[in-house]
């Protein structure tokens, strides 16, 4: 989790689609976000249904794709969910697709809404996001440019020529210039040549509406809506299905990210991306980049590798028996663009996480040594019991090195010495078992010691390591408020308040030591307790193990029953004689 949290304070702020995953790496949850940094915070803060709690107590790690626009997020999205089909995401799963608008490619020209792509068959424009305009879109070409509307031509004039959208081919002669014409128009109109059409329909909405026709002036309102939904223009869906790889890469402080979108069937389906320090010449770095990536067995060859600028493509085709281009313009050189984007973000991204990352451990223990007046503790060992009335105690020791756990470091302590419950007796124990061991094997000592608790802790550990093992260490406490919360750092003989900041790195990193510790006793515990508690009155008869208690419990099946067999009860089952005696004086007793 800290490490989550570390990951999603340095997210992009732009628009994009994220992707949840598991820890086995498998995308559970595929979403879109104008904002990725605040939409992905927002399912690790405040309330949720049930169903998306289940998915953030799921999420061990997440990715994410910057896009230009929140129309490339959405339709990234659809791609997206269409590749994983991730296990949370319940819409898009289908086999639908976003909407395009088609001239078809006949004798007399049709204009279509279609989800199907079939190259040949005529041109494609879109896909459109919103399919509602869409469909309102190609109404208002329908009325401007008069094309067949029958599927199949009709012998007799129909509704569509009486209200003037369309010309009547199916009794008049018209000729292919005429099409030629209106189809340029819908071609100019569909690729963003919409200025006219739409200066003429807000002059026509500000008439109606002077002259109070407001139904009249929303209808056209509506109209000039559609047609800006429409014309947004987008990358993530082509109707060219080529394959293709885009390449794009950022250099900053000794360190290249290189990013690559995949491209399939007209749609962006992954982004892979990695970063490493610069050993060579940055255009070296990354051509012998290309050629490892392609080396991987994951990694296919695509028909078409698109690079940016600047960049000698001979050099690439050396390596690659594929096409290398360098776009100059339209949606290629876009994906380009947007694939250096994504580098230049995640290069970012690397150098915010490693500075905040500084911020809240090395800066914090050099904050944390001055505050004390001690030499910056690069190691920090805390120290927490559990128990429940004195039953089961136990106690443990967690480790902090350069302000991060050393989990490798954390140890445990069944205690064996103290009866009943007492927390100082019990702590004493574990502290002289510990720096017992680091003294013996010459382990490295801390250079903070932190109890879980308040003065009487803290005098505990300093008697044992003053009186016995004769150790001059720092020994801080944490004492917590009413709501169970980190509150104040005690330290000195008198075990005197600290003045720390309730909201710096170095009060964040004794919240975060507490926490860990006691976690790491409250779990040991539990385990400790789930053990006594699934006892049996089998164990410890010599000759029974865990496999022949099953198989005695599995035969019999309970204690009770056992009771009342003999032993040549136990001998049929293939229980020695001895073995069988024993059994039947421990159950007996």
């Amino acid at each position: 989790m800290e490490d989550l949290k570390l990951k999603l304070s340095a997210l992009p702020t732009e628009p994009g689609c994220y992707l949840m995953k598991d820890r086995h790496g498998i995308v559970i949850y595929v979403g879109k976000a104008k904002n990725l940094r605040n939409r992905i915070k927002s399912y690790f803060s405040g309330a949720h249904d049930e169903k998306t709690m289940r998915l953030v107590r799921e999420i061990a790690d997440f990715d994410f794709i910057v896009t230009s626009s929140e129309v490339e997020s959405l339709l990234l999205e659809l791609n997206l969910v269409k590749k994983h089909y991730p296990h949370y995401n319940v819409l898009l799963k289908d086999d639908k697709s976003y909407p395009f608008i088609k001239i078809t490619d006949e004798e007399h020209p049709r204009l279509l809404v279609t989800r199907t792509v079939m190259p040949g068959t005529g041109t494609y424009f879109g896909p459109y996001p919103n399919a509602y305009s869409a469909h309102e879109t190609k109404k208002l070409l329908d009325r401007i440019y008069p094309l067949r509307k029958c599927n199949t031509m009709p012998d007799r004039l129909c509704l569509y020529y009486h209200i003037g959208q369309c010309l009547g081919p199916c009794v008049y002669d018209v000729s292919q210039d005429t099409y030629k014409e209106m189809i340029d128009g819908i071609t100019r109109f569909l690729n963003g040549e919409t200025k006219q059409i739409v200066d003429d329909l807000r002059e026509k909405m500000e008439e109606a509406s002077a002259s109070l026709e407001f139904e009249k002036a929303k209808e056209y309102r509506d109209l000039i809506g559609h047609i800006e939904q429409t014309m947004n223009k987008q990358k993530m869906i082509t109707k060219d299905m080529t394959a293709r790889d885009c390449f794009g890469y950022a250099v900053s402080k000794g360190w290249m990210a290189v990013s690559v979108l995949l491209v399939r069937n007209g749609s962006l389906i992954e982004k892979k991306a990695e970063m490493f320090p610069v050993q060579d010449d940055v255009q070296e770095e990354f051509y012998r980049y290309i050629a490892q990536f392609y080396d991987l067995e994951s990694n296919l060859l695509p028909k078409e590798v698109h690079i940016t600028k600047g960049l000698d493509r001979q050099v690439i085709n050396d390596y690659l028996p594929v096409d290398v281009l360098e776009p100059k313009r339209g949606q290629k050189k876009e994906m380009v663009d947007l694939a250096n984007k994504n580098a230049d973000i995640a290069l970012k991204n690397k150098f915010e996480m490693i500075e905040k990352d500084e911020a809240r451990t090395i800066r914090a223990i050099e904050n944390l040594g001055e505050v004390l007046n001690i030499e910056t503790p690069v190691r920090i060992e805390a120290f927490d019991n559990s128990s429940i009335q004195g039953v089961d105690p136990v106690s443990v020791m967690v480790a902090f090195l350069d302000g991060s756990p050393s989990k490798k470091d954390y140890r445990k302590y069944k205690i064996r010495t103290v009866t009943g419950p007492d927390d100082y007796a019990s702590m004493a124990e574990a502290v002289r078992r510990r720096y017992t061991r680091v003294l013996k094997e010459g382990l490295p000592l801390p250079g903070l010691i932190i109890a879980d608790g308040g003065l009487g802790h803290m005098n505990t550990i300093r008697n044992v390591l003053e009186d016995e093992l004769s150790l001059d260490i720092p020994v801080a406490g944490l004492a917590k408020n009413e709501k169970h919360k980190t509150a104040e750092l005690l330290y000195g003989e008198a075990g005197e308040v600290v003045p720390l900041k309730k909201n710096s790195q170095e009060f964040y990193l004794l919240q975060r030591i507490q926490d860990e510790v006691h976690r790491f006793a409250i779990s040991f515990h539990r385990n400790t307790r789930r053990k006594s508690s699934v006892a049996s009155v089998l164990d410890g008869i010599d000759g029974v193990g865990p496999k022949r208690k099953q198989k005695l419990l599995s035969h019999f099946g309970s204690i009770k029953r056992m009771k009342e067999k003999q032993a040549d009860d136990y001998t049929d089952i293939g229980i020695p004689a001895p073995v069988a005696d024993r059994i039947i004086e421990k159950l007996n007793s």
